[in-house]
């Protein structure tokens, strides 16, 4: 058996074995201030996250980021302390890269460097977290930002999300949005969730700003 499967299979096992409460995943609070059919403007409050730096294509990036994260958050920390999963795992090309407009999350082949990000759970200051044992995990503030989204389920193939990046920058558009950076892809869901209960999104940030205001 590859050792990805091997690490999927000790995954499962892990999660299931925690019990029925740990499996409510916990997600970061937003304030919705566009809603319009699947696209959504949203404020974020500042939020803490852990994120690597991995290189690679999309899926390889975000499958060693997983693995990375994942084995800081089931203990491999200087306490040994297990912290709860939380939702979504956020993918986005790492600062200095040469992207074309549409990137990160069109891209369909290629190497680079992506920052693959788990969001920490609310109870937590950077004081209480406990420190990585991997020094390529990081414990970094994240500033409050907005986000022009656009929400999806089944499976994040590039085509897919090639099509769902279009039509949100069109939505920006039709709204007077502007980016403020780069979009990010976030999952929600587990590998071994069946692909038509999947739940993704694509994230582009944008300037607070007099398109943002409801219909």
């Amino acid at each position: 058996m590859k050792p990805m499967k091997h690490f999927c299979l000790g995954l499962i096992f892990a999660l299931f074995t925690l019990g029925g409460p740990a499996l409510a995943t916990e997600e970061p609070a937003f304030r919705v201030v566009l809603g319009d059919g699947a696209f959504e403007v949203r404020d974020y409050p500042a939020l803490l996250a852990a994120e690597v730096t991995v290189g690679g294509s999309r899926d390889e990036a975000s499958n060693a980021g997983f693995r990375l994260l994942a084995g800081y958050i089931f203990g491999g920390n200087t306490r040994r302390q297990s912290i709860a999963m939380t939702a979504p795992v956020v993918q986005e090309r790492a600062p200095g890269e040469t992207i074309a407009m549409t990137a990160p999350v069109i891209q369909t082949g290629g190497d680079g460097e992506w920052i693959v990000r788990f969001v920490m759970p609310g109870a937590y200051t950077q004081e209480s977290l406990p420190t990585p044992n991997d020094r390529r995990v990081r414990i970094v503030p994240v500033p409050p930002r907005r986000f022009a989204v656009v929400r999806f389920s089944g499976l994040a193939a590039p085509a897919e999300v090639e099509r769902r990046t279009t039509a949100l920058r069109a939505f920006m558009s039709r709204r007077k949005l502007s980016s403020a950076g780069p979009p990010a892809l976030a999952r929600y869901d587990p590998p071994w969730t069946l692909w038509f209960m999947r739940r993704n999104e694509v994230w582009i940030p944008v300037s607070p700003g007099p398109g943002a205001t409801a219909r």
